[in-house]
């Protein structure tokens, strides 16, 4: 089908895409940083715009299918469902967030950071948005290869060898995911193109998920499309890249890798994984839940004695993180619905915590625990921001988290009382990690690394009071996003009953 108008999940990919190329020519900081904050700005309007057309009957104003390598059954085909359209939304939100938050921070050769953040989220776009298997890694890789160079040349001193690992790990589980998507793709039924070409195959979603797999093809090929997930998401034992990679990377990137791009990980297992292997994934559905509960206490127990204030919020992310995993594998509405909503909350809270990481490290040069203190008393207001995202990332009521934690628990529950009850020790260690996190760093004796401390800005307010807001307000009401993504939980769960 060829379309004379632009739709939604167009828009939200070739926005940031064009603005991202544009800035490659620019040669100056300040126009490069004007057009990402703009480009970011009109991807937050197209996509808050599109939540307005949600309905059946505006499926021609969210999806579009060109013809693009016919002859193998590809197509460039491109939509907006529930689970694709808080992600995307998430994706917009954060950009802007990012943007205006590290205006402050310069960047040595800022126009070639800036365009590659921006193809970044064109990558990340792309995978929310696809519903063909080789449109949706085309757009996998494309997310991962401006990330490899924006942690390598803009990152610490130990940028290089940490983003060579992240880069292998990353695309060694991709090219795992190929082999399944080609073997997944020799196993579907013909296509007919609407011009007539017909193909013995197609790499269309609607063809995954009719595809002739037995139970015994279904076992090897979950395990090929859940390894590439989980070392994206990441899930223990697949996750020893992440701590040091968001060390060592800038952290407007590490708020994009914490708080978006590990979600492509869940996003895969929810939009490919379990629907395309449902036998598989009800088969090794408690051997996934107990690498994640194990990561949940292990990564919390890490944070727990953990200096180094990045590696504390990356490994408080691997948590979080394996909580929602294993939630999805409890394979019922309550939980599958959780984990839809804390994908979104998750990102925001994360995103949070990393602006507040940036702007101490920014003006202490500091991010070991230990050498820190006093900063409330010379930051009251960025101390009451922390303390407000601190307490939504620990999932107290009346904030957002609560209401994503409460139903994943729920559901695990249900699935299995002991999965619940030791995953549950992670919101006990959460709290004994961010807690003692904020009493280390902001209270007690002002040192000589905190004496120069000054408040935020105007543009770091602006920003932490937005996040602030979205905590409450979807902490008090939930309903809008669980009825956005309520038709994405009912088809996930039919696909496993």
């Amino acid at each position: 089908m060829l379309d004379t108008y632009i739709t939604f999940a167009e828009l939200l990919i070739w926005l940031p895409f064009i603005a991202g190329i544009l800035c490659f020519f620019l040669k100056r900081e300040v126009p490069a940083k004007t057009v990402a904050i703009i480009a970011s700005l009109l991807t937050l309007g197209v996509s808050i715009a599109g939540l307005f057309y949600t309905s059946h009957k505006f499926t021609t104003y969210n999806n579009v299918n060109y013809y693009w390598l016919t002859y193998i059954g590809n197509s460039f085909n491109i939509g907006l469902d529930g689970t694709g359209r808080i992600l995307t939304l998430l994706t917009a939100l954060a950009f802007p967030l990012i943007f205006i938050a590290t205006s402050k921070t310069s960047y040595k050769n800022a126009p070639v950071f800036y365009g590659l953040m921006l193809l970044t989220q064109t990558g990340l776009m792309g995978v929310f948005c696809s519903v063909d298997a080789l449109l949706f890694y085309f757009f996998w890789e494309l997310a991962l290869i401006p990330v490899y160079f924006l942690c390598s040349k803009w990152g610490g001193e130990k940028s290089i060898q940490t983003t060579f690992k992240f880069f292998v790990y990353t695309f060694a589980g991709s090219l795992l995911m190929l082999i399944g998507i080609i073997y997944v793709y020799q196993h579907t039924g013909s296509r007919t193109f609407e011009d007539g070409t017909v193909v013995a195959h197609s790499f269309s979603l609607n063809a995954f998920y009719n595809a002739n797999l037995n139970a015994a093809e279904q076992n090897w090929l979950f395990w090929l499309f859940f390894v590439a997930f989980a070392v994206k998401m990441p899930v223990f034992p697949f996750h020893t890249w992440q701590p040091d990679t968001y060390d060592q990377s800038p952290t407007s990137v590490t708020m994009v890798l914490s708080g978006i791009m590990v979600k492509m990980g869940l996003f895969g297992v929810i939009r490919w994984l379990i629907p395309v292997f449902p036998l598989a994934s009800v088969h090794f559905s408690h051997i996934v839940m107990i690498l994640c509960i194990t990561g949940i206490i292990y990564a919390s127990c890490i944070a727990m004695v953990q200096d180094n204030l990045k590696k504390l919020v990356a490994y408080s992310s691997i948590a979080h993180i394996g909580l929602m995993c294993a939630a999805l594998f409890a394979s019922n509405e309550i939980s599958v619905q959780g984990v839809m909503l804390q994908m979104f909350n998750h990102g925001i809270n994360i995103i949070g915590l990393w602006i507040v990481v940036e702007m101490v490290e920014r003006q202490t040069g500091i991010k070991t625990i230990s050498r820190l203190g006093g900063i409330a008393n010379k930051a009251p207001v960025l101390t009451v921001m922390l303390v407000l995202i601190a307490l939504a990332n620990i999932a107290l009521p009346l904030t957002n988290a609560f209401t994503g934690e409460f139903l994943m628990f729920s559901g695990l529950y249900i699935f299995n009382p002991w999965y619940a009850a030791f995953a549950g020790i992670g919101i006990i260690l959460a709290a004994v990690y961010t807690l003692n996190m904020i009493q280390k760093i902001f209270y007690g004796e002002i040192n000589a690394a905190t004496a120069n401390v000054k408040d935020i800005s105007w543009n770091e307010k602006l920003v932490l009071g937005i996040i602030v807001c979205i905590i409450f307000t979807v902490g008090v009401y939930p309903q809008p996003l669980i009825d956005l993504t309520k038709q994405a939980v009912d088809n996930l769960v039919g696909k496993l009953n």
